[in-house]
């Protein structure tokens, strides 16, 4: 998906930062789902974290720790800032804490835990974003770099009897670092989301024997009837593997660790999204005779590919069969708990909502889950596109082998899964690089799958083409383009698939159940009751382009992403848009055999026009109706109908009501509304500057101010008649926002217009001074830019 530049700075007008507490309470979130209020430190994600490879010995770690935010080059804090619940983002609600990370600071956390009894002692992290660093009484066991990755430290050397210290140290610079971020950024825009910070996925303890099973690697092979197995623990140990159909043995075979061993599966049942079949598999590892060690786990039999179809059309095969992909765009974003799920229920009911709408493959959009979401896709039966993370765009020295080491790590990590059934390289030339290279090494690395090289190349909007290729799906197995709103095919290459790797983004706003109310992004916008016929027509068209060769095709998107309302369903997944049974019934062409399909439960949108709701309230304000509640609703409502006088009316009204001393709703109310420097909310946020820091936090109260600033007094200056000098002049009173405000003006208007003269020394006073604000892709676009003008 894609983002343009503008001088104007986006915002976040939610993150706002907590008072340090000893005690958990959810903060406070424009919505939430339903799932937030089963939350408590005593439940936190108890499920077991790995079902591919169970062992019933085992602790869970999520619950309240400590934690502190420090600079970030202090040490093991003194004191502690408060309680946080594992495993929720820092920037999360449902923390306890919600308050953003900074490139500059560290986060740590604390807690004690009791020696397990067993001979070694295995510390799992589900995920860590980005960089951790692990000490047991004070003794650092280990560290591991990449926010997505599982890691696994021994930590038995380390432990005494009885209580032990566990401390974690965490840096995680965001978009500003060297490591791959996905959508996370510090400064939101449309496309772009809430970072999440520190241990977002299951902490846990295993006790193991000495020598134990270290990890599976399983490949089916329908073609050969046969499930290859190897099992990695110390060399020279003897394991056996036994295949199961339910209470009957299908298959056993005995051999050495590490040495690839073949499983027979004779008339093997086949693993597809209509019937998604899953057989049992118990590991054991046997010394003497005698099992030491033993793991439950489980494989399914399928086999995806690109062959030719009767007509000679290079087309995906699944199970060596034709099958369409019919795909979503999944982010894996959550209100209350941003980059995760607040309970196990609710992470399950996604692929479930997801299967009812008619889909059977979902594109995981540079994000990777917890084991247990894949684990879904596998038993509910849905096919998975996996994206890698991609690099830092800007693509800073480091940023290559730290993405590189990530993506060996994620295609180890996830290799077992049946459902994941192609690797997604690059999107939309984020950070892309030596694509052919990469390509191959993926496909080299694990060819019982697809790979597609480049998704959205090139792309489209409204049939214009806004991105052109680089290197034209050079290695892949498929061409992809992006196009917006409505899909269309890509081009024939020989040996390749051709899909539509984005389409749609159609914004539909549902009132009370947005992120972001004054915000509903997507790339056309409709009512909710024209959207049905919309899609409908759009999958017509998917029909239309399968017959002339297009094998797969993924709408934008699901769910509703914070300031993006173009989703199927709101994104605190209380309403779906078109109803599930008529999803089905449009997807049915191109999905005929959907299998069992899951009971979710989700309202259905309201179809009144909802310029007819806001002319009811627009009378009522006319009558005299001005209560707070009222105005703040009308004020949303006029802003989403494209009312703008009457929603500057509103807000101006609503504001006109508030009294100081504020309260933190009325902070985060005035910090959304008030848009220009001649706003009556300026003049709240200019008055109490420290009460607006505490709850919006200080960078997301500075970048209001720049907006305010730029909006009310700079762009009629340079509109007017653009003196630098005279604005410049006119800025000085705004103090530090004011600016950078006008550096980050001057800067990208001389850019534009190539004024080299200008630009050159506007952005490196920029950069020298607010170069840590930035994102990295705008940096490194504004760096290389001056690099050029001063070499002519």
């Amino acid at each position: 998906m894609r983002s343009l530049l503008s001088i104007v700075l986006f915002s976040s007008l939610f993150a706002y930062q907590a008072n340090a507490q000893d005690t958990w309470k959810m903060q406070p979130v424009n919505i939430q789902t339903r799932w937030a209020k089963e939350v408590s430190p005593t439940n936190a994600l108890k499920e077991y974290p790995r079902p591919q490879m169970v062992r019933d010995q085992w602790e869970n770690l999520n619950g309240l720790w400590n934690y502190a935010i420090t600079d970030k080059n202090a040490n093991v804090p003194a004191s502690w800032d408060g309680k946080i619940l594992v495993p929720y983002p820092l920037e999360s609600a449902l923390s306890g804490v919600k308050k953003a990370l900074q490139p500059d600071q560290l986060l740590w956390y604390k807690r004690s835990i009791a020696k397990p009894e067993g001979e070694k002692v295995l510390l799992h992290f589900g995920a860590v974003d980005f960089q951790a660093t692990v000490y047991v009484n004070g003794k650092e066991v280990g560290t591991h770099s990449g926010g997505y990755e599982a890691f696994t430290l021994d930590i038995t050397s380390a432990l005494k009897t009885g209580e032990n210290e566990l401390v974690v140290k965490v840096y995680d610079p965001t978009e500003q670092g060297i490591g791959p971020h996905g959508k996370q950024v510090l400064q939101l825009a449309n496309i772009y989301y809430t970072a999440s910070s520190g241990i977002w996925q299951t902490v846990w303890l295993e006790a193991v024997p000495k020598t134990s099973i270290e990890g599976l690697v399983l490949t089916p092979d329908i073609d050969k009837g046969v499930l290859q197995v190897k099992v990695n623990a110390p060399a020279g140990s003897s394991v056996e593997v036994v295949a199961m159909d339910g209470d009957k043995m299908v298959s056993k075979v005995k051999g050495q660790a590490g040495n690839l061993l073949t499983l027979p599966v004779k008339d093997a049942k086949l693993w597809s999204p209509a019937s998604p079949f899953l057989y049992d598999l118990a590991v054991k590892l046997v010394k003497g005779g005698k099992t030491i060690d033993e793991v439950k786990s489980y494989f399914g039999m399928r086999k995806i590919s690109i062959a030719k179809d009767e007509k000679g059309i290079d087309r995906i095969f699944l199970n060596n069969h034709p099958y369409f992909n019919l795909a979503t765009l999944d982010q894996g974003f959550w209100p209350d708990g941003l980059y995760t799920a607040p309970t196990d229920d609710a992470l399950k009911f996604d692929i479930e909502a997801i299967k009812a709408m008619g889909f059977n493959t979902i594109r995981k959009h540079i994000k990777i889950e917890p084991a247990r979401w894949y684990y879904y896709t596998d038993k509910l039966g849905m096919l998975v596109w996996q994206d890698f993370v991609n690099p830092n765009q800007g693509l800073p020295e480091g940023a290559k082998p730290q993405f590189e080491k990530e993506t060996k790590e994620i295609l180890d990590q996830l290799h077992n899964y049946p459902s994941i059934v192609t690797w997604v390289l690059f999107n939309e030339q984020w950070g892309s690089y030596d694509q052919e290279r990469l390509t191959k090494w993926v496909k080299q690395a694990d060819p019982s799958r697809i790979v597609n090289g480049h998704t959205g190349e090139y792309i489209f909007i409204n049939g214009s083409e806004t991105k052109t290729g680089k290197d034209d799906w050079v290695a892949s197995d498929i061409t992809d383009v992006h196009s917006y709103p409505n899909p269309m095919n890509s081009p024939e290459q020989t040996g390749k698939a051709r899909v539509v790797g984005e389409f749609g983004g159609i914004g539909v706003f549902i009132p009370d159940h947005q992120w972001n109310p004054m915000n509903a992004w997507g790339y056309i916008q409709e009512k909710p009751a024209a959207l049905q016929s919309k899609f409908t027509i759009m999958a017509q068209h998917l029909h239309l382009l399968e017959e002339e060769g297009l094998s797969a095709s993924v709408y934008t998107q699901p769910f509703d992403v914070e300031g993006e309302q173009n989703g199927l369903i709101t994104y605190d997944r209380e309403v779906v848009k078109i109803p599930f049974e008529a999803l089905r019934k449009i997807h049915a062409p191109l999905n005929p055999d959907m299998g069992a399909i899951p009971q979710v439960v989700a309202k259905n949108a309201d179809l009144t026009d909802p310029a007819m709701v806001y002319s009811e309230m627009l009378d009522a304000y006319i009558h005299g109706k001005r209560d707070k509640e009222f105005l703040l609703k009308m004020t949303m409502a006029a802003n989403q109908v494209g009312d703008a006088p009457g929603a500057e009316m509103a807000g101006a009204a609503y504001i006109a009501t508030l009294k100081e001393p504020l309260s933190d709703e009325d902070i985060r109310v005035v910090g959304q509304f008030a848009k220009s420097s001649k706003d009556a909310g300026f003049a709240f946020m200019t008055k109490n500057p420290e009460a607006f820091k505490k709850v919006l936090g200080e960078r997301q109260y500075h970048v209001n101010m720049m907006n305010m600033i730029y909006k009310g007094t700079m762009e009629p200056m340079m509109k007017a008649h653009k003196d630098w000098s005279e604005i410049e002049s006119a800025m000085k009173r705004y103090g530090a926002p004011g600016d950078e405000m006008y550096l980050r003006a001057k800067t990208v208007a001389s850019l534009n217009s190539k004024d080299w003269a200008t630009y050159v020394p506007a952005a490196t006073d920029y950069l020298s001074k607010y170069g840590s604000y930035i994102r990295a892709e705008e940096k490194s676009m504004f760096q290389n830019a001056l690099d050029q003008a001063k070499k002519n």
